[in-house]
């Protein structure tokens, strides 16, 4: 017999994963753009490498400040009401870093006031992700029958890759036949309004979801949250879930190592080493890394095109597989695919070889990341913490990502100064390590509900 109303539920998920789609349309806007804007804003002024690596990379800042404070808003304002919040700055972002001279500046004549206010919006847009990457998949997790919890959370990393297929096509449909003059001066300020579109979207849709029924339970909306539950669950389930969640709340302490330290430990290790496997680099340099192999600007993005295409596919075989073979065994194997990738392109690197080979090995990179460390390191995040320290812990396992998403991706460009080879290495040699700390520190969390994790937290204290 069904236990969950499939279509209520699938439904709910597809408005929440829009925040992931925004996320990644957001993050990789910036791969067709960052060229553009090295010559109007960081060449015009005469500013090196490291200018440039922190301009591509500001929007993490404001990703890092959105993670802090996202547990604060899931908190205070809600799951739903935070991912308004989100819809909101994503299209302040988009208008304000498409046209950052809007009334304090002259269009085309770059100082160093505008590039801040380029930055300014780009951190805005970064907050806006941040809240959204930690509110989505817990949003998701809190809303999902365990049974099929890991598919639904692992959409919102579909979401967030295809928001990236999305906007590379964006990229390349306003950037193709016309001349790079164009390009350089108008079409990068279409890529970043683009956004704005599916921001009002968004926004709207948000409108007719209801709020998490864990939410509503910790805050005393038993009757709200035992509609909700019934929906999804059934009438019996419903009642035994709600019973289950209010012992969590009663019985837990607000502390936030009052499980343990292991577990906030976990969170922060698994959200570290998405970011130090390097994957953010290929995907917002992933351009410069084509034409790099001597690609021209058209086809470097298209070859972008065809990357997101793979990913998009390798992340549906990780939303098949996680609630079959578990979370445990899929970053292992991704962990030793991102390996091999990774010292195979710095080896290349090293023996100056540039042509398809190369491109071989980081479609094996990138298919390994997104058929386990993408969906499935959100999927943990969401489920691992339990209900009373889930907010605060969610924001600082998410804060964390963002931090070691900002450091690796604005040292990129000097680190490829010094050596393209030692650059890849390093992201191998993260990779191997990330295969070790799954072996002996993660646990199987497939088909357990989010309070069965709780107990196991208590247990190993």
């Amino acid at each position: 017999m069904k236990q969950h109303s499939t279509s209520y539920v699938v439904g709910i998920t597809m408005v929440a994963t829009l925040g992931g789609l925004l996320f990644g349309y957001d993050t990789a806007v910036i791969s067709g753009a960052e060229k553009s804007i090295q010559l109007y804003l960081i060449n015009g002024l005469g500013l090196g490498s490291l200018a440039h690596g922190a301009t591509i990379s500001s929007a993490l800042i404001g990703c890092i400040l959105g993670g802090m404070v996202s547990g604060l808003a899931a908190s205070k304002l809600g799951r739903k009401n935070s991912l308004m919040l989100a819809a909101l700055l994503f299209f302040i972002s988009a208008l304000g870093s498409g046209w950052p001279e809007t009334l304090f500046f002259t269009k085309g004549v770059p100082t160093m006031g505008l590039l801040f206010m380029f930055n300014f919006y780009r951190i805005i847009g970064g907050i806006g992700v941040g809240i959204a990457s930690a509110v989505c998949p817990m949003y998701i997790g809190e809303i999902a029958p365990a049974e099929i919890r890991g598919r639904l959370v692992s959409f919102n990393q579909f979401a967030i890759i295809f928001g990236m297929l999305v906007v590379y096509f964006v990229n390349y449909g306003i950037a193709h036949g016309q001349t790079i003059e164009w390009i350089n001066t108008i079409g990068w300020r279409w890529m970043f309004t683009s956004a704005a579109i599916p921001s009002g979207i968004f926004a709207l849709l948000l409108f007719f979801v209801p709020e998490t029924p864990r939410y509503l339970a910790l805050h005393n909306h038993d009757e709200q949250a035992l509609t909700i539950l019934t929906r999804i669950n059934g009438k019996e389930k419903a009642k035994t879930i709600l019973q289950e969640i209010k012992k969590s709340v009663e019985a837990s302490s607000e502390k936030l190592f009052a499980y343990g330290k292991v577990v906030i430990v976990i969170g922060i290790l698994l959200s570290v080493f998405q970011q130090f496997v390097g994957i953010n680099v290929a995907l917002y340099y992933a351009p410069r890394i084509f034409e790099s192999m001597g690609a021209a600007k058209d086809a470097s993005m298209l070859q972008t095109v065809v990357m997101g295409l793979v990913n998009v596919i390798f992340t549906v075989i990780a939303i098949a597989t996680v609630d079959k073979y578990g979370r445990k065994i899929l970053l292992m194997i991704g962990s030793i695919g991102m390996a091999v990738g990774m010292f195979a392109i710095g080896a290349l690197a090293f023996m100056k070889v540039i042509g398809i080979s190369t491109l071989v090995f980081i479609i094996i990179y990138t298919a390994s990341f997104m058929m386990s460390w993408g969906p499935i390191c959100w999927v943990l995040i969401s489920e691992i913490f339990p209900n009373k320290i889930r907010g605060r812990a969610i924001a600082i396992a998410v804060a964390s990502q963002w931090a070691a998403n900002y450091f690796i991706s604005s040292t990129y460009p000097a680190m490829m100064e010094f050596s393209g080879g030692v650059t890849y290495w390093f992201y191998g040699a993260m990779s191997l390590l990330s295969f070790v700390f799954v072996w002996k520190m993660v646990p199987e969390t497939k088909g357990k509900t989010l309070e069965e994790m709780e107990g196991m937290w208590l247990k190993k204290k």
